[in-house]
């Protein structure tokens, strides 16, 4: 290979580590692929009151990438362990879904990674059977004391496996907040109108989200760019 073929490889590359480390909001190394998938699709989650019963908060939450729910599988003693591949590659099966949805372990690991409390009361959760865990998700709900204005709704989904995994979370309002290590928890105004300061987390969220989710556009322009500008060179 030509000396140009390898430093348009290396470019390439580097962008990639680039972008992930921007997506992660530090310059680290990238995890060992055995250990975690945490820069793939973002888990997502959806907080709202339910509309006949007040006192009820229900939580839908969605894994980003059936990778990471096999591995989750690994971790909670359901599937093997050789369904981690000796080079680090998820040995992903359809069937993995209805084990791990079907569980007492994974139901268990919901309600104890996701909680939802009002006014510092916990709200006592209880899942429902999935139906469908890979496509639509596991849904939670929490019966809370009383009926319900604002809660606080703490997401720490996939993190115990690694830091870096993040959930794009949407409620009523529009509200909107990213969920991650060391930022696992935050207030939902489920009934009434938010007040100013939700409007700004909203903004916020969405400039995080966008640094999720714009990760991998991010790197194929950085490597079309790069190219573009070789080849004008070499002209």
């Amino acid at each position: 290979m030509s000396s140009f073929g390898l430093r348009r490889r290396r470019d390439a590359a580097r962008a990639v580590a680039l972008a992930a480390c921007a997506v992660t909001g530090s310059i680290t190394a990238a995890p060992a692929p055995a250990a975690a998938h945490p820069f793939g699709d973002p888990q997502t989650v959806t907080i709202a009151r339910d509309q006949q019963r007040p006192e009820v908060v229900r939580v839908r939450w969605h894994v980003g990438g059936p990778d990471d729910l096999t591995l989750l599988g690994v971790s909670l003693g359901l599937l093997p362990q050789d369904r981690v591949l000796a080079d680090g590659a998820i040995d992903y099966r359809h069937t993995d879904a209805a084990v791990i949805g079907s569980s007492e372990e994974f139901a268990a690991y919901l309600l104890k990674q996701i909680t939802v409390t009002d006014r510092e009361r916990s709200c006592l959760g209880a899942v429902e059977p999935p139906k469908s865990l890979a496509r639509i998700g596991a849904t939670v709900d929490y019966t809370c004391p009383g009926s319900v204005g604002m809660v606080t709704v703490a997401v720490r989904m996939l993190t115990d496996l690694h830091p870096a995994y993040r959930a794009l979370a949407t409620g009523p309002h529009g509200q909107r907040a990213v969920y991650g290590s060391g930022e696992d928890s935050h207030d939902w105004v489920l009934a009434g109108t938010p007040a100013a300061g939700s409007s700004s987390l909203g903004r916020s969220a969405a400039a995080q989200i966008a640094a999720v989710t714009g990760g991998a556009l991010l790197v194929a322009m950085l490597i079309m760019w790069r190219r573009s500008r070789r080849r004008r060179t070499v002209a």
